[in-house]
């Protein structure tokens, strides 16, 4: 399989290690949006930057290049992106988070929620602590866990750094030096406390799953996520 990678920081250069062991090929590794022949890739894995990812992948998509998407902060653009896939009949999976573990992860929190929603005196929290280098706050997998978790229950919004409330679930964001991402999820009432916690050990995990969603989104038509690769229902 030839692969471009667009966006070659740290997650690039850790997809390019693994693409290269599970036999695949690198033909094109940019971090700029301009000046490469997309139409040379079997599929395209984005991890960019905002201002560089509609481009990106939707260049891919108008050239019938497969192309999945690990990069946020853009997508208030989403639904353009998905409407261009449509048309062009194209295929793209876009996913706040690509390890495998955290996308079990989501489909844990989301029971979770649904078992939680109907018993009261117990308050919600998110907590996501990342690397220094992350720009964003909180990050797209902790968005991706509060959405989650208020299509299964009374809760009706997140917001940075707020109190709890019944409507309002609270993210906080740590930013540590080389802490690659941990996700908790925590109900806590007077008498006891129920946690949920997702600990990225190394950013191998993330590279992993975007080879393992790119091998499978070549010769598909359509838009995807994470569940429908992992077949979770």
């Amino acid at each position: 399989m030839k692969i471009a990678l667009l966006g070659y920081g740290r997650m690039g250069k850790e997809i390019e290690q693994i693409a290269l062991k599970r036999g695949h090929q690198i033909v094109i590794k940019t971090s700029d949006q301009e000046g490469y022949d997309i139409s040379n890739a079997d599929v395209a894995i984005d991890f960019s930057v905002p201002s560089a990812a509609v481009s990106n992948i939707s260049n891919c998509i108008n050239h019938q290049v497969p192309v999945i998407s690990g990069t946020t902060g853009w997508l208030e653009q989403y639904d353009q992106v998905v409407s261009l896939c449509n048309q062009k009949k194209g295929a793209f999976i876009y996913a706040s988070n690509f390890s495998l573990g955290v996308n079990i992860f989501f489909e844990l929190n989301k029971q979770l929620a649904k078992m939680m929603n109907t018993i009261e005196d117990y308050s919600l929290s998110i907590e996501e602590i990342h690397h220094t280098q992350k720009l964003d706050a909180p990050s797209g997998t902790a968005i991706s866990l509060a959405e989650g978790i208020i299509a299964n229950s009374a809760k009706k919004k997140w917001e940075l750094d707020a109190s709890n409330s019944d409507e309002i679930i609270p993210i906080s964001a740590k930013r540590i030096p080389e802490v690659p991402g941990t996700h908790t999820i925590c109900y806590e009432s007077d008498v006891d406390q129920i946690e949920i916690k997702h600990t990225a050990h190394n950013r191998k995990g993330f590279a992993l799953g975007a080879v393992v969603a790119a091998e499978w989104l070549v010769g598909k038509t359509g838009v995807y996520t994470m569940k429908d690769v992992l077949n979770l229902g």
